[in-house]
C-alpha cells in the first residue's frame, strides 16, 4: 500500500486562519492532504520551507524537469474564485505567470519569484511608486475577461450599505465624509468601467523576478475603472508621508503620478478613489470599528481639497 504524501503546515498560519470559523478550521486540517495531492498531481518536489499570508499557504517546489515554481494552497472563495481567468488574461505581462490551476480548490502552481526582494525594499519611494504605476498602467490595459467579479456589483451594494453603516461611526465629520464619499460613486456608478483591475497592488504584491525586473502577485481580479486601482498606492509607507511635514502634499504627489502614468481623468480618478475610502470604511464598519481610518481621512480629504 502506497503512503500517501502530505505536507507541513506552519502552526501559525493555522492558528490565525483557523480563527476566522468552523470552515476555515476544515480546511486547515485538510491541507496536508491537499497539498500533498498536488505535489502529486502535478509531479511536484518540495524545495524550501513553506511561506503564508493572512489567506493563503505558499510551498517552494521544483518542477519534473527541475524548474522552480511555487504551489498556492487557498480557500476557495468569493475572492479566490476568478484569479485564475485573471492571471491567464494577463499572461504574465506584468504579473506573477500561472503554470496551472485547479478550479475545484483554487490550488495554483505559479513561477517563482524572489520573496525575499518585494517593491518596498526600494529605498526610494519616488522610484518604487513609478515602478509600480508602470506595472499598473500595463495591467490596467487588458480588457476584463467574463467571469470576474464587476465593479458595477460591488459600488451598488456600497451605496445600498452607506445609511445603515453611517451611524456606527462616533466622529460626525467622519459621518459626512463617508457619505459624501458615497455621493462621488454615485455620480460615477453607472460608468463603473471595463478594465482588468488587480485590486490590491501595492509594494508588498510587487516582486522581484527573473523574467521581469518586478512582478505583481496575488491579485483579487475586478472587472472596473483603473481609478479604482489608486488607494493601496497612496497609502504604502503612510510613515514616510507623515515624515514630509505636509501629508496633503504627499498624498496628491502620489495621485498625480499614478493618474499621469495611467493616462488617467483626475476628476474621475478622484471619485473612483473616494469610492475606494468608503469600501475600506463600510469593511471596517462591519469589522466594528467606530473610527475610520486615518491615513484614509488624510487622503480623502486631500483629494476633495482639491476639487
Amino acid at each position: 500500500m502506497t503512503k500517501s504524501i502530505s505536507i507541513d503546515v506552519p502552526d501559525a498560519f493555522a492558528a490565525s486562519y483557523g480563527a476566522h470559523g468552523a470552515e476555515a478550521r476544515a480546511w486547515v486540517a485538510g491541507l496536508p492532504r491537499l497539498g500533498g495531492e498536488f505535489l502529486e498531481r502535478w509531479g511536484l518536489r518540495p524545495d524550501g520551507r513553506p511561506a503564508y499570508g493572512m489567506a493563503s499557504l505558499v510551498l517552494p517546489v521544483l518542477q519534473a524537469d527541475g524548474t522552480p515554481a511555487v504551489l498556492k494552497l487557498q480557500q476557495l472563495r468569493e475572492e479566490t474564485a476568478g484569479t485564475a481567468t485573471g492571471l491567464r488574461a494577463w499572461d504574465g505581462d506584468g504579473i506573477v505567470r500561472l503554470l496551472d490551476h485547479d478550479e475545484s480548490s483554487a490550488t495554483q502552481l505559479l513561477e517563482r519569484l524572489d520573496a525575499a526582494r518585494p517593491l518596498s525594499s526600494i529605498p526610494d519611494d519616488t522610484v518604487a511608486l513609478q515602478v509600480l504605476a508602470e506595472l499598473m498602467a500595463r495591467l490596467t490595459s487588458v480588457a476584463a475577461p467574463r467571469g470576474v467579479r464587476r465593479l458595477a456589483d460591488i459600488a451598488a451594494a456600497m451605496l445600498d450599505e452607506v445609511e445603515r453603516a453611517v451611524p456606527a461611526l462616533r466622529d460626525p465629520d467622519e459621518q459626512r465624509l463617508v457619505r459624501t464619499c458615497a455621493a462621488a460613486v454615485a455620480e460615477l456608478v453607472g460608468e463603473p468601467g471595463d478594465r482588468l483591475l488587480h485590486w490590491d497592488l501595492h509594494y508588498d504584491n510587487v516582486l522581484a523576478g527573473e523574467r521581469e525586473p518586478w512582478l505583481a502577485i496575488d491579485p483579487e481580479p475586478l472587472a472596473g475603472d483603473p481609478g479604482f486601482e489608486l488607494l493601496p498606492a497612496l497609502d504604502n509607507r503612510w510613515d514616510e508621508v507623515e515624515a514630509t511635514g505636509d501629508v496633503p502634499g504627499a498624498v496628491l504627489r502620489r495621485f498625480d503620478l499614478l493618474t499621469e502614468a495611467l493616462g488617467l481623468d483626475r476628476e474621475r480618478a478622484t471619485g473612483w478613489t473616494l469610492g475606494r475610502v468608503l469600501q475600506n470604511a463600510l469593511w471596517d464598519i462591519e469589522d466594528g470599528k467606530a473610527t475610520l481610518e486615518p491615513a484614509q481621512v488624510a487622503i480623502a480629504t486631500a483629494l476633495l481639497r482639491r476639487r
